[in-house]
């Protein structure tokens, strides 16, 4: 399970000297804790992903807010995170993919009209779920909407 492989590597994070790593897993390892007695119940390994792609998130949005702010050094700290976090993901799908996905989602659920991009959103998240960022698939659905 991906749970166990991050306890193991935050393991061999702390016996290596590593501090960065070791505190990075630490704190996705206590947000999946947190998941798992919300759920009240053992994560799959797609939820483990799905708070990891969480994590991620936060930190790209962090780093976005600290380029905005001047504050490149901070900005760069969190790219680190969010690319040390991006090993646990599974690979992620190239914009022709979640194309070809949201083509197949429109003609599957018969959506055309801007007014239901939600619900064209959501079909679509649901087939690339941790393999594709919300925003690009977003962004995507935007692009196929408005031809």
């Amino acid at each position: 399970m991906l749970k166990e492989k991050l306890q193991q590597e935050m393991k061999d994070a702390l016996k290596s000297g590593n501090s960065q790593k070791r505190t990075l897993l630490s704190m996705v390892l206590s947000a999946v804790k947190n998941k798992e007695i919300e759920k009240r119940t053992e994560l799959t390994d797609e939820d483990v992903i799905g708070v990891i792609s969480s994590e991620i998130k936060k930190r790209k949005d962090a780093t976005e807010q600290f380029e905005k702010g001047g504050r490149p050094e901070l900005a760069e700290e969190e790219k680190k995170e969010a690319e040390m976090l991006m090993v646990y993901m599974p690979e992620q799908m190239s914009e022709e993919d979640i194309r070809n996905e949201v083509k197949k989602a429109m003609a599957e659920t018969g959506i055309k009209d801007m007014k239901e991009i939600g619900k064209l959103i959501g079909a679509v998240m649901v087939k690339v779920k941790g393999k594709a960022d919300g925003q690009t698939v977003s962004r995507i659905v935007k692009e196929e909407l408005s031809k």
